[in-house]
């Protein structure tokens, strides 16, 4: 069976953002049972009550860390050594909290964070009236606040399919995006550097469950480049924005603008927030989901091939872009993307239960001066299924001692992993791209 991702297609009143990836578990080495203590819960919204997706839960002074799935739960292991330390959880626009992890319990913690709001009568600058008119204000701005220059990024991508807590199949790949202007309508192209796997796939039942699309799942949630997925000109009139609250993030003030579908559409549409700056109305962050419904829509969205005594819909979908700056200019720097779904066997009694998760951070990048970009063989198609494409543990000299791919590894520390061999190959003169 083959989850989609392609091209926008053309429904009834609106085109819709094909992305197929998704569940987040991330933390530190995968270490023998007796070697680690383990705690679960969940991060909620103190106010509302109400999950939040993709937290950020970190031990202090370490590289091990994890992140709130599509239901606000998490699952943290920390090596028994590390009895004393610290907690450190955190989510856009709200206060961080620090916990010790000896006040943690094993299990059922419930973690409740405050929003960080300043008062809009504080603000210096003149305050919009019309939410939906700062969001087009923003998409207007993109060429005006983001890398206008073709660019060629270096970027760490993770991709991994489970059934229920199981790992299936896991891939790596270090991989080259020429990034185009975010004021033109060029798309991005993708060249995989160096990729890695490990499958197996006796986990699974009677099918070969895999993944199409590769970094373009997550690279496509870069909603200033491709905003035509969800907030297209003919999607916008389908959707309500209200003013959420305002925050401040690295000492900028930020506006958090709430958006959903209206009641009057019934297909699919997200539901989410969007975090503005204030002054130079830049989009920094968004976080939204799929609404699923109708699991039949739904499903529609995502199932290329299944068996025909299957039946498949997604349970939860939802998706993190964060920017950065450099040099008063903002660009892509990480996204991750979510999808937990049930298969019901017409001659089964229970359901299977899968997740799939993609996750992509740029670690490096420079001015594409040449303006050229792979062609032919070299660049790799949207439809690319990364699991065919790696090839199990391969270059060891690249990657070291790590031969093992850690699904709790946190994205930070592989990052770093990636950098040192990516310095070490240009050191010894490597003609390969970056």
């Amino acid at each position: 069976m083959t989850l989609s991702q392609t091209k926008p297609i053309k429904l009834s009143v609106f085109y819709v953002f094909l992305i197929s990836c998704f569940l987040f578990f991330l933390g530190q080495q995968n270490v023998n049972a007796q070697d680690y203590n383990q705690f679960k819960g969940e991060i909620i919204d103190n106010n509302s009550r109400k999950p939040l997706v993709f937290a950020t839960l970190t031990l202090a002074n370490s590289n091990i860390s994890t992140i709130s799935n599509a239901e606000g739960k998490f699952s943290l292991k920390i090596p028994k050594e590390t009895s004393n330390g610290q907690l450190i959880v955190s989510f856009l626009g709200y206060k961080t909290k620090t916990i010790a992890l000896e006040d943690l319990k094993s299990g059922n913690n419930k973690i409740y964070l405050d929003i960080t709001i300043t008062e809009l009568s504080e603000i210096n600058i003149s305050i919009p009236k019309d939410p939906r008119a700062l969001v087009l204000e923003t998409l207007k701005k993109r060429g005006e606040n983001y890398f206008n220059d073709p660019t060629l990024m270096t970027a760490f991508y993770r991709e991994s399919i489970k059934k229920r807590r199981k790992n299936i199949s896991l891939s790596e790949a270090v991989v080259n995006i020429y990034k185009a202007p975010y004021s033109n309508t060029r798309n991005d192209v993708v060249e995989l550097y160096k990729t890695r796997k490990s499958t197996n796939y006796s986990k699974m039942d009677t099918l070969a469950l895999k993944l199409q699309g590769g970094p373009f799942n997550a690279l496509y949630v870069d909603i200033m480049k491709y905003p035509q997925y969800i907030f297209g000109v003919d999607l916008l009139k389908y959707y309500e924005f209200t003013f959420d609250h305002s925050t401040r993030i690295n000492n900028k003030l930020i506006y958090v603008i709430s958006f959903k579908q209206n009641e009057t559409t019934n297909d699919p549409l997200y539901r989410g927030k969007l975090y503005i700056d204030a002054e130079k109305k830049i989009l920094t962050s968004a976080v939204y989901s799929l609404n699923i419904t109708d699991k039949q829509k739904a499903a529609k969205l995502f199932v290329r091939k299944k068996p025909n005594r299957a039946k498949v819909w997604p349970t939860d979908v939802a998706y993190r872009v964060d920017y950065r700056e450099k040099n008063n200019k903002w660009y892509y720097g990480y996204s991750s993307a979510i999808l937990e779904f049930k298969i019901n066997w017409d001659d089964r009694l229970f359901n299977s239960v899968y997740s799939m998760s993609c996750e992509m951070a740029v670690t490096d990048w420079e001015k594409n001066t040449t303006k050229e970009s792979p062609k032919g063989k070299n660049k790799i198609r949207t439809s690319i299924i990364l699991g065919d494409e790696a090839f199990g543990f391969s270059d060891p000299d690249f990657w070291g001692e790590y031969n093992i791919i850690e699904p709790e590894k946190s994205i930070e520390s592989a990052i770093k992993k990636i950098n040192r061999q990516l310095k070490r190959s240009k050191g010894n003169g490597s003609s390969a791209k970056p």
